[in-house]
């Protein structure tokens, strides 16, 4: 584990009371998919409308897209408004919810959700502007 001090070399021995002084990071994009399960119709479509609601009132920033929704801010926000999301819902109603988390976070430079985005496009592009243009007699 890198970054650890020496004493912390054999994580085995180590205890949550000596890692307790490590903090969160600051900055994350995080994706996630939530599912509300036995819902009296197949539609779920309004429990995610509340949650994009929510969404919108954290001030967390989002990116709503078909199969969930990505957040940019720092773990803490991050994780406890997903968290929030849960409990909204089962205080609608919803008896079961089951999500997908997919983290990310980096130390080498701050990446916004359009960064990451906009780097593939200039790739794609890139790509096809490179590549030869078919003739009219083809």
């Amino acid at each position: 584990m890198a970054g650890l001090a020496p004493e912390f070399a054999q994580m085995e021995s180590v205890t949550f009371r000596q890692l307790a002084h490590l903090t969160t990071p600051d900055h994350v994009t995080a994706d996630f998919c939530l599912i509300p399960i036995g819902t009296p119709t197949a539609s779920v479509s309004q429990y995610i409308a509340n949650v994009q609601k929510l969404l919108a009132a954290s001030g967390v920033k989002y990116s709503m897209h078909s199969a969930g929704t990505t957040l940019e801010g720092s773990w803490d926000e991050v994780t406890k408004v997903m968290g929030q999301a849960h409990t909204m819902l089962h205080n609608q109603g919803v008896v079961r919810i089951q999500t997908d988390i997919r983290i990310g976070s980096r130390t080498d430079k701050l990446q916004s959700i359009e960064d990451k985005v906009s780097v593939v496009e200039k790739l794609l592009q890139a790509d096809s502007e490179k590549a030869p243009t078919p003739s009219a007699n083809a």
